[in-house]
């Protein structure tokens, strides 16, 4: 088969690899038996400017599965590092090929990339290929995040490849296409310094200051650098947090420098209100559970500014001096974003010393009568009290009156109250059980029906004027507990 792709609308380019080659390997997707697409986000393919037609055709399904290329471009695989649950590893792009970066109609570079597109020098013992379940699981989660205001890799679509893959049983192999601002993560800067080269460094430092900063800054570049990956890591965070959302496996090598979502492997979000939840079957000490994500955002910050700790000051004790800076910020940035969201969760326009208690307050009362996260904070929008058994009790009641004092010293009217508190309490979030019918009908009985209703649902969460009760409802086995695989 010919693998190029001629005079297409879509062009790609690869400023990456004008790095040092120890960044990358350059080489070509696997091939694959079948390519046929089973999900594509058109929407996507057209806030992108990218021929939706083309992506529809046979070529375009030859495209998204690796087993064409667009002329011009040679794909190649990343290496990087990371600390996976605390401990070092050399890694890199095991089952992934970066096809190149195309830039959108608005101007925006980003990285068009194949997930399950076969074996590369960094593959660890597996085949390099995907299975269609996590691949069908990461396009309804990112998706999800998405419609949620959540920063996030996006995908553009899922192709099956004809191919059996063994995961302790035959399953059918598929092929996710990832956009994402680029796959720079803490993880690639810890391999570049333990190459030992400050040169090395310092152009994947200069490289990412330009793709991913506007460079109106003055001073230390590197400085400037750090305090903004910091500040970005305390923004998303204080999002996955505000809505439930479990990472599952926040090692620095799923942790983006450009601020995004990345590597949805075993995330879930949280049901029952419980701060200690875990749902990924690795985690057996819950290094990552809820409650443990800002404290390891900032213990992964702490590795990046440790790997860039070179470039900042060629005095050491002042270069530490810096980076201690900027991670002490990273805390208080975060507790800013996420009591500011928090307030916007309640209908609180501005701020009073009483907040914390009063957030704290409900939180603590959602923990001890085992309530649904999203739910609770819905029907307080709507002022619905008969369905959840927490509206029962006399600390809500107590609770509650406390809540309507505080909202009686603004000057804001009940509509705008309400209207905020709509913008920032999702209606729906991808529930577990809901992700779970979808990938089943899909994998088992090749029934897509199921996870396209769900991604439609989840397009709108903030939408309370048609709200689909049934995706708002817990799985009738809550109390079993639920747990995620890598499984990608």
């Amino acid at each position: 088969m010919e693998r190029t792709l001629k005079d297409k609308n879509i062009k790609l380019e690869n400023t990456y690899a004008k790095l040092p080659s120890k960044f990358f390997t350059a080489q070509y997707p696997e091939k694959v038996k079948e390519s046929k697409i089973v999900a594509l986000n058109k929407t996507l393919a057209k806030n992108l400017g990218i021929d939706v037609s083309f992506l529809e055709s046979e070529e375009g399904a030859n495209f998204l599965s690796g087993n064409k290329i667009i002329q011009g471009t040679t794909p190649i695989a990343q290496a990087y590092a990371g600390h996976q649950f605390g401990y070092f590893t050399i890694l890199g792009d095991g089952r992934a090929m970066l096809l190149g970066e195309y830039l959108t109609k608005g101007g925006e570079r980003v990285d068009i990339q194949l997930k399950g597109s076969g074996r590369t020098p960094y593959s660890r013992g597996g085949d390099g290929k995907a299975s269609l379940g996590p691949m069908l699981r990461e396009y309804i989660i990112s998706e999800g995040m998405y419609a949620l205001g959540i920063p996030t890799t996006r995908s553009l679509a899922v192709v099956t490849t004809g191919e059996d893959i063994f995961r302790e049983d035959f399953l059918p192999g598929a092929i996710l296409t990832r956009i994402a601002k680029s796959h720079i993560r803490v993880g690639t800067f810890e391999y570049a310094a333990r190459l030992g080269n400050k040169e090395y460094l310092k152009e994947l430092a200069d490289y990412t200051l330009e793709r991913h900063f506007d460079g109106n800054y003055e001073g230390n570049p590197y400085e400037y650098l750090l305090n903004q990956v910091v500040k970005n890591q305390a923004e998303l965070i204080s999002k996955w947090q505000l809505v439930g959302f479990i990472h599952g496996v926040m090692n620095t090598d799923n942790m983006s420098i450009a601020g995004e979502t990345i590597d949805y492997g075993p995330c879930a979000f949280m049901d029952i209100y419980n701060p200690s939840t875990v749902f990924s079957s690795i985690d057996l000490n819950g290094r990552y559970a809820y409650e443990n994500q800002p404290r390891i955002g900032g213990w992964n910050l702490a590795r990046f500014a440790e790997a860039i700790l070179p470039l900042l000051d060629d005095d050491k004790d002042k270069a530490i001096e810096i980076a201690n800076g900027a991670l002490d910020r990273y805390n208080q940035l975060y507790l800013n974003n996420w009591y500011s969201g928090m307030r916007k969760k309640l209908g609180l326009f501005n701020e009073e010393e009483v907040d914390k208690d009063l957030i704290e307050g409900l939180l603590s009362i959602m923990l001890k009568y085992k309530s649904d996260y999203t739910n609770t904070f819905y029907n307080l929008t709507i002022g619905k009290f008969t369905s959840m058994d927490i509206f029962y009790m006399d600390e809500f009641k107590r609770w509650y009156t406390l809540w309507n004092e505080r909202l009686s010293r603004q000057q804001e009217s009940k509509d705008e109250v309400r209207n905020l508190m709509k913008e920032n309490n999702p209606t729906v979030i991808p529930r577990n059980h809901r992700v779970e019918e979808a990938l089943e009908a899909a994998v088992n009985r090749n029934d897509y029906s199921v996870m396209e209703n769900l991604i439609a649902v989840l397009k709108n969460p903030y939408d309370y004027s048609s709200v689909n009760e049934e995706y708002t409802k817990l799985p009738k086995n809550i109390e079993k507990g639920y747990k995620t695989y890598c499984g990608t």
